[in-house]
């Protein structure tokens, strides 16, 4: 009796799996090709590029401090030497520090940039779902390995939402 149920539900469900109307989004495609997107990844890049600026300018700062200590430490006493090596390990820890903290500030930066995006997002693809009669969608990166027919939406989605202005 129980193999029975177990083999009619299994049954059931598989029919309406085969009916089912399935599609798949790549959010990451939409936040880089939306036009609010792209004004997003132009900010970022404008800060990252002035946080690279501030880092690059310290490791020189730092090479400088090593090629020197290379030249000196011929004519240097042990204790100089070592107040010297302590000084630029000190430097480069603390470049290491600052590079993770900008790091750090411009994925938070990031995160709050994407964060409105990705809601009206979700509404675009709820919206299109609706309209296209889609029983369930899916974001790419989290794709099954393998489904019968699947219809990409994320042209649609991109072009929605840039009329949504």
């Amino acid at each position: 009796m129980k193999k029975g149920l177990i083999f009619a539900i299994a049954m059931a469900l598989s029919f309406s799996v085969a009916a089912a109307k399935i599609a798949k989004v790549d959010v990451q495609k939409v936040l880089l090709t939306v036009d609010e997107g792209k004004k997003v990844r132009a900010t970022l890049k404008k800060k990252f590029d002035e946080k690279q600026k501030i880092i690059k300018s310290e490791e020189d700062k730092i090479r400088k401090m090593q090629k020197d200590f290379q030249k000196q430490s011929l004519v240097m006493n042990d204790k100089a030497k070592v107040k010297k090596q302590k000084e630029i390990e000190k430097n480069i820890m603390a470049l290491q520090q600052k590079t993770m903290t900008f790091q750090q500030e411009i994925q938070k930066e990031e995160n709050k940039l994407k964060k409105p995006i990705l809601e009206k997002v979700r509404k675009v693809i709820e919206n299109i779902s609706k309209r296209g009669g889609y029983d369930m969608v899916f974001e790419v990166s989290t794709s099954p390995i393998y489904v019968k027919e699947v219809t990409d939406i994320t042209k649609d989605v991109v072009s929605s939402y840039n009329k949504m202005k």
